[in-house]
């Protein structure tokens, strides 16, 4: 795994006086074998920030590098994305199999190929059976495991996992969480992981960065930063969350 590190990044859309800076000079690090929680309400840049990484926007200004070098655009991906949709991952027309096949790097051989795909999809805790399903065919949650099994495929330096478990009902979003947890253990993996919600990045990430308007205002260890915060913003996020006697009783 490598470190991952975002110097004075800017990205824009449109020019001139029109311009819409969507990330204003954030500086954030992903150190090696750890998960960073990048935090805050929608439309604070979170996502762009993400998308920057991987090449789908484009830079304004500042640098991305992994272990210190630009990101290679081509060859092997260094860096993979699961997204918030796993429809925007999973082709619809290809199974499990083919869409893992696709991004992991083993031989062509058939029954290597097949094994490997048993490898990963076990993983993430999926049967051998969904290696023929399609999309269309999974719940939300078991398409949310195959996207996060795809990107482990290409075996990358770092994942960045954009609100994965944000369109998943409550009871399956636990289930993700403690696979995030499980892999982050077991593979030493380093990710990026960006979420609106406070409670979901404290349960998985050992560090946390809030995002206020393009900008990373606060970061540091989880507990510290969210036990003791000393940007308004991220006290306003802490303040908004429902105690239990606000929350409604489960009928």
């Amino acid at each position: 795994m490598s470190r991952l590190d975002f110097t004075d990044v800017t990205v824009r859309f449109g020019s001139g006086r029109g311009a819409i800076v969507a990330v204003d000079g954030a500086t954030l690090s992903v150190p090696e074998g750890r998960i960073v929680g990048l935090v805050g309400e929608s439309g604070s840049g979170k996502s762009t920030l993400a998308r920057a990484a991987v090449g789908l926007v484009p830079l304004h200004s500042g640098a991305i590098a992994l272990d210190g070098q630009p990101i290679p655009r081509h060859g092997p991906r260094r860096l993979q994305m699961v997204f918030q949709d796993p429809n925007s991952s999973l082709d619809p027309r290809m199974t499990v199999e083919e869409s893992i096949g696709e991004v992991a790097r083993f031989p062509a051989n058939r029954a290597e190929r097949r094994a490997e795909v048993a490898r990963l999809l076990d993983l993430v805790h999926l049967d051998q059976s969904h290696a023929t399903a399609y999309p269309a065919q999974l719940s939300g949650g078991q398409r949310q495991r195959v996207a996060l099994a795809r990107a482990l495929a290409g075996r990358p330096d770092v994942i960045i996992a954009d609100e994965i478990t944000s369109s998943l009902d409550v009871s399956i979003q636990g289930t993700v969480l403690n696979l995030v947890r499980e892999l982050q253990a077991e593979l030493g993996l380093s990710m990026l992981f960006i979420s609106h919600n406070l409670a979901v990045v404290r349960y998985v990430a050992s560090l946390v960065a809030v995002m206020y308007r393009g900008q990373i205002v606060e970061h540091g260890p989880t507990e510290a930063v969210l036990g003791h915060p000393d940007h308004p913003y991220t006290r306003r996020l802490l303040a908004a969350i429902p105690t239990r006697s606000q929350r409604k009783p489960t009928p």
